[in-house]
């Protein structure tokens, strides 16, 4: 853990040091009680349970044991593992260009995934760009961040990702806002282009699109874009960092907030009207 964590990092810190600290107390241990079940000064204790020090894997380990809980040990150590690596910084990772930022999520990763469930509230998903939209809209944020202009680089990793659509043993379920297919990067040849390669794609067999129409009526709005690695990691990204979530509970969370973006969303020949609209509406 950094010695000066992000204020993002140190809340979710305090958060698992509550967590820990209401474990104890329906153990009914004293602080000073748990630390001499667990080999620990009394202090150390303290400072766990008011997130001024995180705890390591065997301090949680120890904890879930001599309170009875030991079935809580494996999200306790997901949350651990949130606070130690989940907030990459871009503007850190930037120092190297855009390429590097692009890497919070690496090849490795979808190498990994057999399921993957999308949702993008205002671009079009980075497997279903094409190269000139890509390029529009890493422009920005090479600008916006300060970054090294790696531009052609950047580009040509998220164009490699893309070959995992095309290999057998992957799904991919995908939710758009219309309001994504609306937002253009570039010129509005660059977002027909995009547009037509998103018709594309979502002929292949094991792909799934679903757009919710603009003034459709449904029962829950996401805050964000964010994509879902089976059932092991979500990522997903803000102005300023690249999230990582792996606490078992959290990821359910956004298991059911896909199902409500799912039921909200159509699919097939009104998904595809929808997107023949907008580009007829570019003129």
């Amino acid at each position: 853990m950094s010695t000066s964590p992000s204020s993002a990092a140190r809340q979710a810190q305090a958060a698992l040091g509550a967590l820990l600290r209401e474990m104890r107390k329906e153990a009914g241990f004293t602080g000073r009680a748990l630390a001499a079940a667990t080999g620990q000064h009394y202090t150390r204790v303290s400072k766990i349970e008011n997130g001024t020090q995180a705890p390591t894997p065997r301090d949680i380990e120890v904890w879930c044991r001599a309170c009875g809980a030991e079935e809580h040990f494996p999200d306790l150590l997901a949350s651990l593992r949130a606070i130690e690596s989940a907030y990459q910084e871009f503007r850190r990772q930037g120092r190297s260009g855009m390429k590097r930022v692009l890497g919070a999520h690496t090849l490795d990763r979808y190498q990994q995934t057999s399921t993957f469930r999308i949702y993008e509230h205002n671009v079009i998903p980075g497997l279903f760009q094409t190269a000139d939209y890509c390029a529009a809209m890493l422009s920005f944020w090479i600008g916006f961040l300060q970054t090294p202009d790696d531009l052609d680089a950047a580009v040509a990793v998220r164009m490699e990702r893309q070959r995992v659509l095309y290999e057998r043993g992957r799904r991919f379920a995908v939710v758009v806002e219309e309001q994504a297919l609306r937002t253009w990067f570039g010129d509005d040849g660059v977002q027909a282009g995009v547009l037509d390669r998103l018709l594309a794609v979502m002929s292949l067999p094991n792909v799934s699109v679903g757009v919710i129409p603009l003034m459709a009526q449904r029962a829950g709005v996401a805050s964000t874009g964010f994509w879902i690695f089976d059932d092991v990691l979500v990522a997903l990204e803000t102005p300023t960092a690249s999230i990582e979530v792996t606490r078992p509970q959290e990821i359910e969370l956004y298991v059911r907030m896909f199902g409500h973006l799912q039921t909200a969303a159509v699919y097939g020949r009104q998904a595809r009207a929808i997107v023949g609209a907008v580009i007829r509406d570019l003129g």
